[in-house]
């Protein structure tokens, strides 16, 4: 294995920052790294293994030759601008936006569930890193799902205002703060409404169907990861007031009985995945112990009363780490080790 020369484009972003910080942490073998941003982000430097490293702008008329792995957190129009440019000059670009998740020529990969998949890269030089709610699910999915197939799903989230951004947790610090001080919360900006002390059911836009974007995203992103077009899928998506951490409350049928004991036994074994299942002491994974962590924690695991072959869980991991950032670097490590 040698060393690659790696760009993060949208560097200066939430997990664009944490896309550096977890190559850092997992060491991975890079010769040179390039740091892309807007125009706004001009002269910023950021570290990275005890250097500064200068954030360039992107503009279409920069050459990106020389660069092997691009990891992008721009936003889906960038990246549908940019994406093809850095692959035209040989990279391999791993997304982290909407924009090439569903094309039917880029794969679709979380490396617990479908590493496989990365093969695809070279149809277009892009690989689709999922939505983060739906990456912690299918991780926990997975082997429940070799050991027997699974009918349907039902996902409620409570996810963290980080999955919207810098801006985002900002506001909920503002409101938070004013409210605690006792002055008028400011007004909503980045979220539907007032996230402070509330819960918000509503990620993203309205589509006809009466769902979100975010969980249609769930819902077309699951079967195409799983590699079943069949699966059923139904999700509701909940913005709380946490600053890390996604939570799930995930029902599923199966096709054949799955017990809680046999449940937390293919759990406990699967690779990326952290049961914390002991309600009697109080003990099952919460948003504030998991912020950090790379893992998907799986607890609260118990027989289902609507299905005879039902199970429901609780499911939390860190949007910023497992549900982007790590998620991206693993995909890298799969293709270096593989195809570069």
């Amino acid at each position: 294995m040698g060393e690659y020369t790696v760009a993060v484009v949208g560097a200066t972003g939430a997990v664009g920052r944490m896309m550096i910080k977890v190559l850092e942490e997992r060491n991975f073998p890079v010769k040179e790294l390039r740091l892309f941003a807007s125009p706004r982000s001009k002269g910023i430097k950021l570290p990275f293994k005890g250097e500064e490293v200068p954030v360039e702008v992107l503009e279409e008329t920069k050459s990106f030759k020389g660069i092997d792995i691009a990891l992008f957190s721009a936003g889906a129009q960038r990246s549908l601008d940019f994406a093809p440019l850095f692959a035209r000059d040989g990279a391999v670009v791993i997304d982290n936006s909407s924009a090439w998740r569903m094309d039917k020529e880029v794969p679709l990969v979380v490396p617990e569930v479908n590493p496989h998949a990365v093969a695809g890269y070279k149809n277009k030089g892009i690989i689709a890193n999922p939505n983060c709610s739906t990456i912690q699910m299918v991780v926990a999915l997975k082997p429940l799902y070799d050991f027997s197939r699974i009918k349907r799903v039902i996902v409620s989230t409570y996810q963290a205002v980080s999955g919207a951004g810098q801006k985002a947790i900002n506001e909920l610090e503002e409101q938070t703060k004013a409210w605690c001080e006792g002055r008028p919360m400011p007004p909503a900006r980045h979220i539907a409404h007032t996230i402070a002390f509330n819960c918000v059911p509503h990620i993203d836009i309205f589509l006809d169907n009466a769902y979100t974007r975010e969980e249609m995203k769930m819902v077309n992103e699951t079967r195409k990861i799983m590699e079943d077009p069949e699966i059923k899928v139904t999700a509701t998506a909940v913005r709380v007031p946490v600053f890390y951490g996604h939570g799930e409350a995930i029902t599923i049928e199966t096709e054949k009985k799955i017990t809680p004991e046999k449940a937390r036994e293919l759990l406990q074994s699967a690779p990326g995945v952290v049961v914390i299942d002991n309600p009697e002491n109080k003990e099952y994974p919460m948003q504030i112990d998991v912020a950090g962590r790379d893992e998907v924690f799986v607890g609260r695991i118990r027989e289902d009363f609507c299905f005879e072959c039902g199970l429901t869980f609780w499911v939390v991991a860190d949007n910023l780490r497992k549900g982007a950032a790590t998620n991206a670097v693993q995909i890298a490590e799969v293709l270096i080790e593989k195809y570069l």
